[in-house]
């Protein structure tokens, strides 16, 4: 990430999070949370995947080409992440949470 000359960075984490879940909301009309894998299930081998639930949480069509693209965008702006556990970015306050906290969390 390139630096301005006062040392911050061009682009914070934090709008790009932001800039993204906006990317996103754009392109899935009525997308509320994106669930992010590399297990497609019609895959033999690590692929990205993505699973988009509105706000009632019901599952929402989208294509295939949409959904791997939001995954790899997804993905790209938290590389860090350990990809080897589904997680699900909450469009509204532009979160990444591993799927399975979010439904430990449900189950209190």
């Amino acid at each position: 990430m390139l630096a301005m000359p006062s040392g911050t960075p061009a682009c914070p984490e934090d709008d790009r999070q932001h800039r993204l879940a906006a990317q996103l909301t754009d392109m899935i009309p009525g997308a509320a949370t994106i669930r992010v894998s590399l297990n497609d299930p019609q895959q033999s081998w690590p692929h990205p995947h993505a699973i988009v639930k509105d706000e009632t949480r019901a599952t929402l069509k989208v294509g295939r080409n949409t959904a791997r693209v939001a995954a790899r965008w997804i993905l790209r702006v938290w590389p860090e992440a350990d990809w080897t556990r589904p997680h699900t970015f909450d469009l509204a306050d532009a979160t990444l949470t591993r799927s399975d906290l979010i439904a430990a969390g449900r189950g209190r």
